[in-house]
């Protein structure tokens, strides 16, 4: 009876708490740390019900030099209490993610060791930094035709959240594509990327008043001059491309009869910078088999290790020696990857095939 309600004070403990014995089995976690780590049981191998990528201990080839593992099993041969800062790669069922945290073990006697998490909130924003990412993944085109257009892209975010956006959808249908690219990293970036996605006007036919409206709604926000977003919007029909552009590394166009086409058109990021904006649009023809590229900076501003751009022309030499827009995204992923393995921007490409 007195273990039933120790266990239920134990339960009610804010803090995630895990009891393992000398097997390294949990036999007891209360609410918070089930809530951390929601695993069907609170039961089994520690490496189980902390959902360790590994799975259960007992089968796991990565045994020695788990910091996870090495810190019970210290406790429990020491019989003193220490703290140990874990690094895992846990699996929630909603997605892979990496988490740190900080571990507290005491022997309590028996056999067993009681473990706290000193950190939770840290492991708690984890969990929703992964949702956000899973749901930032469903803004993402979710096909490869709009209007009759094959097309194929590109998104590698530089960390959990992007900051790019790139969009694919059909108006009366035609073809329609946007990609905007939003100041700063992280969960702002985030944040005002979802904003973009949903102030977008989707059923405007203009590319350029579809991005007045935005800069419109944009400005209703009242943020402060650090925050902007660049954009670059093309509508394709039966024979030319109607575009425009905000700040954003202009359209390339590939022509199969004279070679590489740079679009041409400045107008102002989307911002407060200015009161009263102007965004213009042009329309240029196309042949079929022609491919047309949208892309952000992320690109082109890729450094190697010598402190070497990729470029607009990396971006059009990988244009070049490509047949088809999927090639192009192939082979645009190749290329950065042997520039750059590690990026520190996010990197964005659409390729429509003409």
């Amino acid at each position: 009876m007195i273990e039933k309600y120790y266990r239920q004070i134990i339960d009610g403990v804010p803090s995630a708490v895990v009891v393992a014995d000398k097997n390294l089995k949990a036999v007891f976690s209360n609410a918070a740390f089930r809530k951390l780590f929601p695993y069907p049981k609170d039961r089994g191998e520690i490496g189980q019900v902390t959902c360790c990528e590994m799975g259960a201990c007992s089968g796991c080839q990565q045994k020695v030099g788990c910091r996870l593992y090495a810190a019970f099993e210290d406790c429990l041969e020491t019989g003193r209490p220490l703290s140990r800062r874990i690094f895992q790669r846990v699996n929630t069922g909603d997605g892979m993610r990496e988490v740190w945290y900080s571990l507290s073990l005491t022997p309590i006697g028996g056999g067993l060791c009681m473990a706290t998490i000193d950190d939770s909130l840290e492991l708690e924003i984890a969990k929703e930094l992964q949702t956000a990412k899973n749901i930032q993944q469903k803004l993402l085109p979710a096909g490869k035709w709009a209007g009759g257009k094959r097309y194929s892209y590109m998104y590698v975010p530089c960390r959990e959240i992007g900051g790019d956006l790139p969009d694919v959808y059909e108006v009366s249908g035609g073809a329609m594509g946007m990609i905007a690219d939003v100041s700063g990293k992280g969960i702002s970036a985030g944040m005002l990327s979802a904003f973009v996605k949903a102030a977008y006007d989707k059923k405007e036919p203009s590319p350029a008043a579809a991005i007045s409206k935005l800069a419109a709604k944009f400005r209703e926000l009242n943020l402060d001059e650090r925050s902007y977003v660049t954009v670059a919007a093309v509508r394709i029909d039966e024979d030319s491309i109607t575009y425009s552009t905000a700040g954003h590394n202009v359209p390339i166009l590939l022509k199969t009869d004279s070679g590489i086409t740079r679009i041409v058109l400045n107008s102002p990021p989307v911002s407060n910078w200015f009161d009263n904006p102007s965004y213009f649009e042009d329309t240029i023809p196309y042949k079929k088999g022609d491919i047309l590229v949208l892309l952000t900076d992320g690109v082109t501003e890729c450094q190697n290790s010598r402190g070497e751009f990729f470029g607009s022309d990396g971006a059009i030499k990988t244009l070049s020696t490509s047949r088809t827009g999927e090639e192009f995204i192939k082979n645009l992923e190749d290329n950065l990857r042997a520039w750059c393995p590690n990026h520190d921007d996010d990197v964005t490409a659409i390729a429509f095939d003409l």
